[in-house]
């Protein structure tokens, strides 16, 4: 009876509770009402409308472009599935296909796998190895065209490049044109892109074990597990949450890499470093074929939703 009287004296969205003689008043937290849907409109019109501008009308204004056979200022031409039946007909596009998956797979099996095994290394000495993880970080903050064009002096095909003088230290008189032979510069562009790619997988793999529980790790040490152990059968498997986000993040930005084979081969040499993004660049603004390089910006865009919504949904289900 005394709690009912101390409820109805409380004002409106409060709970009053006594203990010991003395009454507290509780916040009650409101949900959300009708009316509050105006105000939420107005908070999220302008996200809405700015999307719009940027995303979603340039989206299908490609895909509906993709449908024409554009040619420079020449009218446009209706030509359905056209272009999509000659791209996939195209061995240079077929070839570009190939190019992408390489490039895509090779950077991210090379810079995740790097970034988790330096995590664990770190993780035995956070606070020794502060400095070197910020100086890896710091690779990934750089833009592309800058890493492009530092890796440009390194790489270069005579004696004063960095990579062939310190060749030339053990084989004098070496030189080599990593960039201009089509053997190695998909490989090289492939280095440099992994190298620009490896803090952010450091960084998350690192946070993923500094989630780990002291105690899981103390008992390990108590039962006398060596530190290899440690990070085999705990560390790793635990830190995986972490490599699965670096797999997707690096996945998505090798499939859209764009600037750094702008920089360093411009899809070169003999197209041996063309991916279909440079492919669509090349197709669109340089040979003035807007429906063709469209219909490749559609695939590229397909490519990239084949990835993202099994990760989307994945992330969704366990969050859940």
């Amino acid at each position: 009876m005394a709690n009912s009287v101390a409820e109805q004296a409380a004002g409106p969205g409060e709970v009053s509770s006594s203990k010991g003689g003395a009454r507290l008043r509780l916040p009650v937290t409101r949900g959300w009402r009708l009316t509050d849907a105006p105000a939420a409109w107005l908070l999220i019109t302008p996200v809405i409308v700015l999307f719009g501008i940027s995303v979603v009308y340039p989206l299908f204004d490609t895909i509906r472009i993709s449908f024409f056979d554009i040619k420079g200022l020449a009218p446009a031409k209706w030509v359905g599935l056209g272009n999509y039946v000659t791209l996939f007909g195209d061995a240079t596009f077929r070839n570009t296909l190939l190019t992408t998956l390489i490039f895509t797979v090779g950077t991210t099996v090379i810079s995740v796998s790097l970034g988790w095994a330096l995590a664990m290394l770190c993780a035995f000495a956070p606070a020794q190895t502060t400095p070197f993880r910020g100086m890896m970080f710091v690779t990934f903050g750089i833009s592309e065209a800058v890493s492009g064009y530092m890796w440009l002096n390194i790489l270069r095909p005579d004696k004063a490049g960095l990579l062939n003088a310190v060749i030339g230290i053990f084989v004098p008189g070496y030189a080599h044109s990593w960039l201009g032979d089509p053997n190695t510069a998909l490989w090289a562009l492939i280095f440099v892109a992994s190298w620009s790619g490896v803090g952010l997988p450091l960084m998350l793999c690192f946070a993923a074990v500094q989630s780990i529980p002291r105690t899981v790790l103390e008992a390990a040490y108590m039962d006398g597990a060596k530190p290899f152990s440690i990070m085999r059968h705990i560390m790793m498997p635990l830190s995986l949450p972490g490599v699965r986000v670096a797999v997707f993040i690096n996945l998505l930005g090798a499939l859209r890499a764009f600037d750094i084979i702008y920089v360093m081969t411009g899809g070169g040499p003999v197209r041996a470093t063309e991916t279909v993004g440079y492919f669509m660049y090349r197709e669109s603004m340089t040979q003035f074929k807007l429906g063709y390089g469209a219909a490749a910006t559609v695939v590229l865009l397909v490519a990239v939703l084949v990835i993202s919504i099994p990760a989307i949904i994945q992330r969704t289900a366990g969050a859940k």
